[in-house]
């Protein structure tokens, strides 16, 4: 099997699967069908119409017989023009609705993703998926499949009665039919493939576009958008694709409008013969050029539904892709009931796939209810794999992490999940209100948040700036919260964390955007805030790891030493050299506050 009808193999299998979204539209589009049926019937009906009336009353002079027969064939025209709109008013809303509900599974099977798919798969690739992919389904659902089916039963009926008219004619346009088929094989072998490469292109474009976007603070501050903009040039090969795809089109779409015609040529001429001979009536004739004209349509949009029917199918198997992505991180069935948060790494290991080098090996480490620890270690070491592994962002690939002696693996996501808070180093904020954001972490229908415990969680954060904010926290902060500082983000990230009253916070190097006085203020209250939560603190400043009551030194992927602040820095070497010149200075600073 070649590559171009492999590609058109799993594009029908990928578009028939879906077949379930229109389940629940079935009747509409049972209506809708109807609709265009009827239409198409009366398409053929008002010709003949015409030819009794031209026979008839015209031929005859008959006045009195060609009132009823005028007025049947206005009916019919209204009739029509009423079944038109029938289909168009129910297509609209059954298409619409299918795509609304292909696009919710979509985002939320995106949603129900690990980290490792999000971080193979580019966004634009996705964005591109949920977007223009699914429009492509839109307009074969809602246009292409329904007059393809639609035209080639308007084709095959027509030529039937074509030929019951007058036979030579009839198989003049029969005849039609072998070249316009011989051509469509070939065109849908080679338009399936162009498809597919315009479609990947698009979504690398969309991730340029999106990287542009997001870091256009970078690129303004290095003067370099000039050479971000020739970047995104690289839309000249996404063009060059679209034109090898207009091309291919416009021969194809060209070939198919001068066969109809062609054909009308044809008939014109003979049937004038014809008419001439005696073979037809003159109302045969007009009849005849009628319904061949209602054909040239049906043909000629061949091209058009064709495209739209590989772009569908093409679209459907990238979407595919997407859904048919088994999770490796799946929540099991265990709840705990009176959680404490008693937490322990068991012989941990943790290599990412397709890695051969294990970036975690054997890390041991027990956190008590209550107990706040921070973990040291060089850039590289391991320390933001290792708190993921809390919240399962990744999965262990040896040992295990336990709560409350239960394996984390064993836990519903959902109840995991609302045991542990991270708030990490580069915060992610949404473009909604400063409130949505900070109460991203509670459920609005099992817990909402109070005004005192939002208040709360501001001041042990220190981001009371927000009542600062032209509407409170009702105030829209921005896409990736851009209008505020990174000091200010992290602190949003923080008080949502702390909002989220977890048993286990973990903290991210979360405070080093801020200023010494801010720091020291933010650390006096969450010594408050972690004296009733396990806490796992990611630490580079010494004076972060005033907030522990024991640091673990991660080195090379193992935990070395553990210990109290105090006596890893008189003992151990290494751990002062990571703490460089400040190393001694928490030392006073936490005598003068026990003082």
């Amino acid at each position: 099997m070649t590559t171009s009808e492999h590609t058109e193999t799993a594009g029908v299998h990928s578009l028939w699967r879906l077949r379930g979204y229109f389940r629940p539209h079935l009747r509409a589009l049972s209506v809708m069908a109807a609709a265009a049926l009827g239409a198409v019937g009366l398409t053929i009906t008002i010709p003949l119409v015409t030819k009794a009336i031209i026979d008839g009353p015209i031929a005859e002079r008959d006045l009195d017989a060609l009132l009823p027969l005028g007025l049947l064939a206005l009916g019919l025209g209204v009739l029509e023009a009423f079944l038109i709109w029938v289909r168009r008013w129910v297509q609209a809303d059954a298409v619409l609705g299918l795509e609304t509900e292909i696009r919710h599974d979509l985002y939320e099977r995106l949603q129900a993703l690990p980290m490792s798919f999000h971080t193979e798969w580019e966004s634009g690739q996705l964005l591109s998926r949920a977007t223009q992919d699914l429009s492509a389904i839109r307009r074969f659902a809602g246009f292409g499949l329904l007059f393809l089916v639609l035209n080639i039963l308007q084709v095959t009926v027509v030529t039937g009665v074509l030929l019951h008219l007058y036979w030579p004619l009839g198989l003049v346009v029969a005849a039609t039919a072998l070249p316009v088929i011989w051509l469509s094989m070939r065109f849908e072998k080679r338009y399936v493939v162009v498809s597919r490469r315009v479609q990947d292109e698009q979504g690398d474009l969309a991730t340029r576009a999106e990287e542009g976007a997001v870091g256009i603070r970078v690129i303004k501050s290095f003067g370099r958008s000039d050479h971000i903009s020739r970047q995104y040039e690289a839309a000249a090969k996404l063009y060059a694709t679209s034109m090898d795809k207009v091309r291919l089109s416009a021969r194809f779409w060209t070939f198919l409008e001068v066969i109809p015609n062609l054909a009308v040529v044809i008939v014109l001429l003979m049937g004038a013969i014809g008419v001439g001979k005696g073979l037809l009536t003159p109302g045969e004739l007009v009849a005849f050029i009628t319904l061949l004209l209602s054909l040239v349509w049906p043909v000629a949009s061949l091209g058009v539904i064709l495209a739209m029917a590989q772009e569908a199918m093409t679209a459907s198997a990238r979407i595919l892709e997407i859904f048919d992505t088994e999770p490796d991180i799946v929540g099991g069935t265990r709840r705990i009931d009176q959680p404490r948060g008693h937490l322990r790494f068991e012989a941990v290991d943790f290599a990412f796939p397709d890695s051969d080098e294990s970036v975690l090996r054997g890390v041991d480490l027990d956190l008590a209810p209550g107990e706040t620890v921070a973990l040291v270690g060089a850039t590289g070491s391991g320390k933001t794999v290792l708190t993921s592994l809390v919240p399962r962002l990744y999965d262990v690939t040896g040992g295990r992490v336990t709560i409350d002696g239960v394996d984390v693996r064993q836990l519903e996501l959902g109840q995991l999940r609302s045991l542990v808070a991270t708030a990490f180093e580069e915060p992610t904020l949404f473009s909604m209100s400063a409130r949505e954001n900070l109460t991203l972490g509670r459920d609005p229908d099992l817990d909402p948040a109070s005004e005192a415990e939002i208040e709360q969680a501001l001041e042990v954060a220190q981001a009371g700036f927000v009542h600062e904010l032209p509407w409170g926290l009702d105030t829209r902060i921005g896409e990736q919260g851009m209008a505020l500082s990174g000091g200010q983000r992290q602190r949003l990230a923080l008080a949502r964390a702390v909002l989220a009253q977890p048993k286990i916070l973990i903290l991210d190097d979360t405070l080093s955007a801020l200023d010494v006085h801010t720091e020291r203020l933010v650390e006096e209250a969450l010594q408050r805030v972690l004296a009733d939560t396990t806490g796992l603190i990611v630490a580079h400043r010494a004076s972060t790891v005033l907030l522990a009551d024991r640091v673990a030194l991660l080195q090379d992927g193992r935990i070395t030493h553990v210990g109290d602040h105090r006596e890893l820095l008189a003992t151990v070497p290494a751990y002062r050299d990571l703490l460089g010149s400040d190393a001694d200075l928490p030392v006073l600073a936490h005598e003068e506050v026990g003082a």
